[in-house]
């Protein structure tokens, strides 16, 4: 089993996922509502809004699209990025926060390791945690 996370969006889910390429490197497939089979189901100002978006870098797989609703939720989600890898790391995270609100500068942490929060330009919050690389 695999966990993706599957973000929401309202009319800003391909410049979202444009942005998450440029920091997290990787391919983009979108689909949107015009190009799929309920395209008649829409009005024509819906027609460009992303059905579904995926974002693909080695394992990580970032799904989001804008057909999502404020319903009302209560809780919070965070996006937990762990590398090995430092200098690409602090690389993600900056890009990350471009736009955004750093909450937890990169740095050291009581657990060998470095860790940094932010929030994204788009709302959506990120932790990113450096392990030192096993033996």
């Amino acid at each position: 089993m695999q966990l993706h996370p599957y973000l929401g969006f309202d009319g800003q889910a391909r410049e979202a996922l444009e942005f998450y390429r440029s920091c997290l490197g990787g391919t983009l497939d979108l689909m949107t509502i015009a190009e799929s089979p309920v395209a008649a189901h829409f009005p024509p100002d819906k027609q460009n809004r992303i059905l579904h978006g995926s974002l693909t870098s080695g394992a990580l797989t970032l799904s989001a699209s804008d057909m999502t609703e404020d319903v009302g939720r209560t809780h919070s989600v965070t996006l937990a990025l762990t590398s090995h890898d430092l200098e690409h790391a602090r690389q993600v995270f900056d890009a990350l926060a471009q736009g955004g609100t750093v909450t937890h500068p990169l740095s050291p942490s009581f657990w060998e390791g470095t860790f940094g929060q932010l929030t994204d330009r788009y709302g959506h919050h990120w932790m990113m945690n450096v392990l030192p690389a096993t033996r």
